[in-house]
Formats: structure tokens, sequence, C-alpha cells
């Protein structure tokens, strides 16, 4: 009864050489030459994960994720001594993936060794596309060719775990060019793609001045035509946006997705913990950090420590919750696990979950909740057809 979900350790870089016009991250440009305050940065992580590794007591850590910004900015002595300081916080499973995010154009030749020799075992590279009007759109500042090249190094470097993040319904792209960047990222063999379609997010560029995107029946296409050519080179899918070769899904993402917890250090970082009251009921609680890079590494100084805001999961919550990440999954969610996570009999949603077998949005499947393929493709439609609100 009072076993805890895995743990999960967030890094945050929030620095980047830009801010692209549809990133809603918390992240700040500083230009091509900008100076990044890398030892002041690294003191402040190892005393944020001081504070953070308490509440874990002992946990292991089954999974270590570097996201930004552009974690690939800083150098590799930066992740030499911050991988060398987690391990002497807290204990790592025998194999923990660190995952670290680069993009094409922040990597200099060498850097790839040392990210591995600093420990560092699965990149995710951001290459969004191949072609060089959808890059000059999107506000990259790498080529296609420099994204082939990214990968090339990784592999010299002794990377086996490689994802690519892949961006489709593009300005001005059409269904040739959408599956030319397909083909392009399968010629490259990648372990894992994550291939997403642009959304305009709000407080980005996009949203206040929108791109002319493609029409919604070009969109179907590159949909339906991208997921059967995936899965036809051996990508299965696994959640809504993820494909993974066999043995190959990310184990830090799975973790967010079945509601595992996570620590997050680093600006604007979020966390979850889970702990058990002494009356024996599961309380959950969500935390967070100060978004400014220059706020957040005040906060070393502050005796009230890093945490910028902190809120406890309610109990009527958690049915929502829960079901936000684990219906992402293409393989849902087993009703045993729903009851133990969520705190809440299935039963209890018969009638909502009845209506949306109706609407084609869950799969007939009475010992899982699993969206069907159209209910992955309507997510918010199917959350709403079983939320309490």
């Amino acid at each position: 009864m009072h076993d805890l979900p895995e743990l999960a350790l967030y890094v945050h870089v929030p620095w980047c050489v830009k801010k692209c016009p549809y990133c809603d991250f918390n992240s700040h440009g500083i230009g091509r030459h900008g100076e990044l305050p890398e030892k002041a940065y690294l003191d402040a992580l190892l005393a944020d994960l001081d504070q953070e590794s308490l509440l874990a007591r002992e946990r292991e850590l089954v999974s270590v994720f570097i996201g930004g910004g552009t974690p690939s900015l800083m150098s590799p002595d930066f992740y030499h001594r911050l991988l060398a300081g987690l391990a002497r916080r807290l204990p790592l499973a025998a194999e923990c993936e660190i995952t670290l995010e680069a993009n094409p154009g922040t990597l200099e030749q060498g850097r790839f060794s040392g990210y591995r020799e600093a420990g560092i075992n699965r990149l995710s590279i951001g290459v969004q596309s191949f072609q060089a009007e959808q890059l000059e759109a999107l506000g990259r500042i790498h080529g296609g060719e420099e994204a082939h090249q990214a990968v090339a190094s990784a592999r010299a470097a002794g990377f086996d775990n490689i994802n690519l993040d892949l961006m489709h319904g593009l300005p001005g792209q059409s269904l040739g060019l959408a599956l030319d960047d397909l083909e392009q990222a399968l010629s490259l063999a990648p372990e894992h793609l994550s291939w997403y379609q642009l959304t305009l997010e709000p407080n980005t560029e996009f949203h206040s001045r929108p791109p002319v995107l493609p029409e919604d029946e070009t969109l179907w296409d590159i949909q339906d035509a991208g997921h059967e050519r995936l899965e036809r080179a051996g990508l299965a899918r696994y959640e809504i946006s993820a494909y993974a070769r066999q043995g190959q899904r990310s184990r830090h993402n799975l973790n967010y997705w079945r509601f595992g917890d996570y620590l997050g250090i680093g600006a604007g970082a979020h966390g979850k913990l889970s702990r058990w009251s002494e009356a024996g009921e599961l309380l959950i609680e969500r935390r967070w950090k100060s978004r400014q890079p220059e706020a957040y590494l005040r906060r070393r100084d502050d005796p009230r420590g890093f945490l910028a805001g902190r809120r406890r999961i309610e109990r009527q919550e958690l049915p929502l919750e829960f079901a936000m990440n684990a219906l992402r999954l293409v393989e849902g969610v087993g009703v045993d696990r729903w009851r133990r996570a969520s705190g809440r009999p299935l039963s209890e949603l018969e009638e909502r979950l009845g209506e949306a077998r109706e609407k084609g949005l869950l799969m007939e499947a009475p010992e899982r909740l699993q969206a069907s393929p159209h209910g992955l493709l309507f997510l918010n439609e199917l959350l709403a057809s079983i939320s309490d609100d």
C-alpha cells in the first residue's frame, strides 16, 4: 500500500541563442556571442539539488532529463561536475537514462565526446525540419546539413540512443515536404522520434502574429501518411507524438505519462512529489522554481531556498490529473492502476465513459482505459467527457 511511484529528475537550462517564434518554454536568448554564467548556475543547481534531495529520502532516480532552452550551450565540463555532484547526493538506477537536449546550431566538433564522457547516455536533437524555408520560418539557426552532421558526430562519440525532434504542419509545408523530412530523419536511423504538429501557443510570437499554416485537409494527410511511414520503418507509436524502436521508449517521458514523481531543479523547473500521510493517505504536491534566470540565481542566498511555489493536488482533482497523462499513451492504463493513482474506482465514471465510447473516443477495452486513435487526436475532447468540471 505504501509504494511510491518511480522518481526522475528534470534539470532546466534556460538560455538559448535566440528565442524561436513558436516556443513557449522558459527560454531566454543571449545571442551568438553572449556569455553564460556557467559556474554560478552550476553552483545554484547543486544547492537546489541539496534541498530537493532531502525530499527524495534516498529514493532512486530512474532517469535524468536536461532540457531548456538549449542545454548544449553549456560545456562538457559543466555536465561532468553536475552529474558527479548528482551522484553524490542521490542514488541512480543501474541503467539510469540520462538525456541531454541539443540543437545542431550550437554544437562544436568534439562536444559530443565530452558529453558522453560526462555520463550522458541519450541525446535529444532538436531538428524540427531539414528544409531551409521551413527552418527559416521557425527561426532556427541551423540548416538541414548541420542536423545530419550533428547525428553523425553523436554516433562517432558513441551515442547509441538518439531522439530526433521533428515538427509537421509548418508554414508553407506540403505533404511532400513533410514526408521528405521524415525520410531524411529515417535515413539517420534514430532510436526514437518525437513527431508533433506545430501549435500556436499563447505568449509566443506566432500566437500574436500567426503564420499561414497548411489547410486542415493537408494536415490530416500529413498525419495519416507520416504515421504509416514511421510504423513501416519500425518506429512504433507509443504516445500521441512519440515513436520508438523496440526497447527504446523514453524512460523519462514514460514516467511523466504514468504519473510518476520527479524533482525539478533550475530556473522555472517544475516537480511533482508523492508521500504517504500517517493516516495512510497518498498526498501529491506540485512544486516550481523562479522562472527568470537572474531571480533564480539570487535564490541561492535566500534563506527561503529556491522554491517559488507549491500546491497540493486535491483528491477530487486526481482523476483528471492522472488522465491528462495516462491517456496520452497508446496502451492507456489498466483499471487497477487507475484506481491506485486516482484514488477512485473507474466504475464511478461508467456513464461518461459510455458516452465517450459512443463518440469513438475510447476503445472497447473492459480492463483498460484506452483512447482510440480518434481519441488520441482529440484528447482534450476525451478529457472533457470524463472530467468532473
